[in-house]
């Protein structure tokens, strides 16, 4: 990673610390606060700013129809002294997502009946929602709960459940071809770094990465949703749009920690999408790749039968496999500069390649005389041709056949090594593109 990565990692860091402490659902005030935000940190970089949609309470999308929104004022536990064991306002994730309103005085025993834990964590804060069944609940460390003394304690949540809207954000980069490339990433958890507010983070750094781009190939589409109902009412108002144009997809999640990359795989792991992140990550470091198995994110909606979309998964340590997963303890210590650095790289040069990617084709008959063009050396001596070896491999299967990514894998070169000799055998008019 070069320092330009690395400063922007510490940008994108930033931004994640500031959209970090935002107690997120699907819906509701907090989902609308961080969308205003993004385009607030793009407009400083000269960003268009993205739509921001709403979607009605009770909306039919598929098989699931758009849920009522949340909103929440308060939430605590207190002792008979008057002392507040947890606090919705120290941390969201003591409040089980979208709670009813709930105001008793109980004994120790029931209490524990509306408190959730991580038994295999005993010291962490465990996120549990309840989007589509009416119920309240609580959440504290295992030891705090098994530490209470026998009293009464005073539950009391003040929120409400009503028709409001779904709201998500939309920005659309045009290119000079309307195939684009597509990226996804979700705003609904709440008070967690790695597991929710680095995806829009990186997402936001993204979008400004291609707005300064020129002669971008690829048209570039951006959205902001809620995971889940999100994507499935994304997908039941653009499919038909979506399966006409796009060309690759991404969806980002878990991309700020520092330990690891992986690919989650397309259902067939045959898209471009799969050997674009793929050939990018043999040149990145070491990675995991997961198969479709492993899914857990939108892209089991993207991918599902009969919307077939090219969307493979991009984190640093995959959701679930790490232990601070879904818990308090996924904070800002968990995320840092160099792990939002590494995933910034790998995720520009992904479009790098996508935008230099094409189906080339040698245009004269047999071995080209590049001598005369000033690329190949005037003096024939060992050593000479391996300064322009990659050349003469990607003159050797440029046949039309195959892009430009199978023929960087077929010679054991990184991709970026190719564009500048594309570049120069299009200029010397020895190389043209063609329809793959």
């Amino acid at each position: 990673m070069n320092e330009t990565e690395l400063n922007k990692g510490k940008e994108i860091y930033d931004f994640c610390g500031e959209i970090f402490p935002l107690a997120r659902s699907i819906t509701g005030e907090w989902v609308v606060k961080t969308l205003e935000m993004i385009n607030i940190e793009l407009v400083k970089s000269g960003c268009p700013t993205m739509d921001i949609l709403k979607v009605p309470t009770g909306t039919q999308v598929f098989d699931w129809t758009v849920p009522k929104e949340w909103k929440i004022r308060e939430g605590y536990i207190e002792n008979e002294k008057g002392e507040r064991i947890i606090d919705y306002k120290i941390n969201p994730l003591h409040i089980l997502g979208y709670s009813t309103p709930v105001d008793e005085w109980v004994d120790l025993k029931e209490l524990k009946e509306h408190v959730y834990v991580q038994e295999d964590a005993p010291d962490v804060i465990p996120y549990v929602t309840s989007y589509y069944r009416e119920r309240y609940g609580f959440c504290m460390s295992q030891n705090m709960r098994d530490s209470l003394p026998e009293g009464k304690y005073h539950m009391f949540i003040d929120s409400e459940l009503f028709d409001g809207n779904l709201t998500y954000g939309e920005l659309v980069l045009p290119g000079e071809s309307k195939k684009e490339i597509f990226f996804s990433t979700y705003t609904c958890h709440p008070h967690m770094a790695n597991n929710e507010s680095s995806g829009p983070a990186l997402a936001t750094f993204l979008i400004k990465f291609v707005n300064a781009m020129k002669n971008r190939k690829y048209t570039y589409r951006f959205i902001f949703i809620p995971e889940t109902i999100g994507s499935i009412t994304y997908l039941s108002t653009h499919l038909p749009h979506m399966k006409e144009h796009m060309t690759a997809g991404f969806n980002l999640s878990c991309v700020g920690d520092n330990r690891d990359y992986s690919i989650l795989e397309s259902r067939y792991a045959d898209t471009l999408s799969d050997r674009a992140l793929t050939h990018v990550l043999e040149y990145n470091g070491p990675y995991t790749r997961y198969d479709y198995l492993c899914r857990g994110s939108d892209e089991r909606q993207y991918n599902a039968p009969g919307v077939d979309l090219p969307v493979v998964g991009f984190s640093r340590t995959l959701f679930t496999r790490y232990p601070e997963y879904h818990t308090s303890a996924d904070d800002m210590n968990l995320v840092s500069p160099e792990g939002f650095g590494g995933a910034y790289q790998v995720m520009t040069n992904v479009i790098r390649l996508l935008e230099n990617n094409g189906y080339y084709r040698i245009k004269v008959f047999c071995e080209p005389q590049l001598g005369k063009r000033g690329l190949y050396p005037s003096i024939s001596k060992k050593g000479s041709y391996d300064a322009i070896k990659s050349m003469t491999n990607f003159i050797a299967y440029a046949d039309g056949k195959h892009d430009l990514i199978w023929i960087a894998d077929k010679i054991h070169v990184p991709a970026s090594e190719l564009y500048e000799i594309k570049d120069k055998l299009l200029a010397h008019d020895l190389l043209e593109e063609i329809e793959g």
